[in-house]
């Protein structure tokens, strides 16, 4: 992991972003002493499409309207 002083992190920062977009981390020190680790964001798992389309309709079966419009609802809302 390489070392970058804040006044350098600050003024190279797009830089510094590109080589964390590439998977490199950096620590920011102030005055020598760490202060920041720069790295990538962890991954987010991706869920399959058909699983969410899936909890989508189950969700819509528990949840009804009873009859209501988005009309209606929407005048609820303003009220």
């Amino acid at each position: 992991m390489k070392t970058v002083g804040a006044y350098e992190a600050k003024t190279h920062l797009s830089r510094l972003l590109k080589q964390i977009g590439k998977g490199e981390r950096f620590i920011i020190t102030r005055h020598g002493m760490a202060v920041a680790v720069l790295q990538p964001p962890e991954r987010t798992q991706r869920n399959d499409p058909a699983t969410v389309i899936a909890e989508i309709r189950a969700f819509r079966e528990q949840h009804r309207l009873d009859g209501l419009t988005i009309r209606e609802l929407i005048e609820e809302g303003r009220r």
